[in-house]
């Protein structure tokens, strides 16, 4: 398995003596609209998040988390305010330097694709090739060498996620699960140190979730990701950012950001913690407001 896809993020984040893969992100006054005159669909935010460190937006429906996922993978350009990776802003960067950097799992999956799964997570490393190669000569040792190193990077992707059997398939003829999955495969594929998910366990099973999840925890990677439960983002993230109505209202620890009151206000619902038997873990649940009952 290559090295990039091998390190924990435990290993990353002890810092010990095989490198961190993972990259800083340092959000500055970001806001965003569609247009002049129209709507502005993220107000003011700034955030900073260390290497290796996994953060989850959460927020209600319309509160702006996938606007602000855009504007992390470049996507959409700033209204106003800048994205840095490394420190380096990533408009003064080139769309290739950037995607070798940042890579982005989204929500909507196409299905109709004429490659199979294993083409599609090949595809992952195009960021990293200079131009189109043919096949190499045999005097050729620097290309051969650089295609053995994509296969073995785009193999340890497929095992990671579990895809060998599904390789040869046509992704359309997948579930929307296992897209999901072989688009988790393709980005990391792509050896980013910034890896981006948006709700990246629609679709899936419980134990694909659970799969995905321990993914999340073990990748030395900065991770970004948006979630709607905000349980599993309370087990899986170091911190959070809650978004309503394109505003933040809260970033930092979980169990500081998703307080009762906080959840309660953004979502519109009761929430409570509670404390869960036998493992002695807080857990969030949530009812509805009787109509006429004030915020």
């Amino acid at each position: 398995m290559p090295e990039a896809l091998g390190i924990s993020r435990a290993d990353c984040m002890a810092g010990g003596h095989r490198p961190c893969t993972a990259a800083t992100l340092s959000v500055q006054d970001l806001s965003w609209s569609p247009g002049r005159g129209r709507e502005t669909l993220l107000h003011t935010t700034s955030f900073a998040l260390e290497a290796g460190r996994v953060l989850g937006i959460v927020g209600p429906n319309g509160a702006g988390k996938t606007t602000l996922l855009r504007l992390l993978y470049r996507f959409h350009r700033p209204t106003a305010g800048r994205v840095l990776i490394d420190g380096e802003d990533i408009w003064t960067l080139s769309a290739r330097s950037v995607a070798q950097r940042v890579a982005a799992v989204l929500q909507e999956q196409p299905s109709d694709f004429s490659l199979t799964a294993g083409e599609i997570v090949t595809l992952g490393r195009t960021p990293h090739r200079r131009g189109f190669t043919g096949a190499a000569g045999a005097h050729d040792k620097g290309t051969c060498n650089k295609n053995s190193r994509d296969k073995d990077i785009v193999d340890a992707a497929l095992d990671r996620l579990v895809l060998h059997g599904l390789a040869d398939r046509h992704l359309g003829t997948l579930s929307g699960g296992e897209r999901q999955r072989v688009m988790v495969a393709r980005a990391l594929a792509q050896e980013p140190r910034l890896l981006i998910l948006d709700e990246p366990t629609n679709h899936l099973d419980i134990r694909h979730q659970l799969e995905v999840l321990a993914l999340i925890r073990d990748l030395p990677l900065t991770i970004v990701t948006s979630l709607h439960d905000l349980n599993l983002a309370s087990g899986v993230c170091d911190a959070v950012l809650l978004l309503q109505s394109g505003r933040p209202i809260g970033f930092g620890r979980p169990s500081a950001v998703l307080s009762e009151a906080a959840v309660s206000a953004a979502f519109h619902v009761d929430a409570r913690r509670e404390r869960l038997t036998p493992s002695n873990a807080d857990h969030l649940v949530f009812h509805l407001r009787e109509k006429g009952t004030p915020p």
